[in-house]
């Protein structure tokens, strides 16, 4: 069974930093690509990231590109994302997910408010 848990959200002033976790279980991390994606308050979901099975690709959503960075560690089955410079318009609930585009199997979800 696919078990993916996020961790890290909070509450962070504009322009702060975040960084958050998922740990995953349930299959096999390292030759799986992964996502990451979020849904703000009363819309839909929104595309934020893939990374390639080993890390070496990455692409970004434009509305997150130079700020946010994708990565994995493959011996401890974690998939992470920095958020920096963060927006008021990035406050949402974030959840990674098995495969690219984030449309397989997610998680909870970790929420991020960005607020003064």
């Amino acid at each position: 069974e696919v078990q993916l848990v996020e961790s890290g959200g909070g509450l962070v002033q504009p322009g702060g930093s975040l960084r958050l976790s998922c740990a995953a279980s349930g299959f096999t991390f390292r030759l799986n690509r992964m996502s990451w994606v979020r849904q703000a308050p009363g819309k839909g979901l929104e595309w934020v990231s893939d990374i390639s099975t080993g890390g070496a690709s990455t692409t970004y959503a434009d509305s997150v590109k130079g700020r946010f960075t994708i990565s994995r560690d493959n011996a401890k089955n974690v998939l992470y994302l920095q958020l920096n410079s963060l927006k008021t318009e990035d406050t949402a609930m974030y959840y990674c997910s098995k495969g690219s585009g984030g449309v397989g199997d997610r998680g909870q979800g970790t929420q991020v408010t960005v607020s003064s």
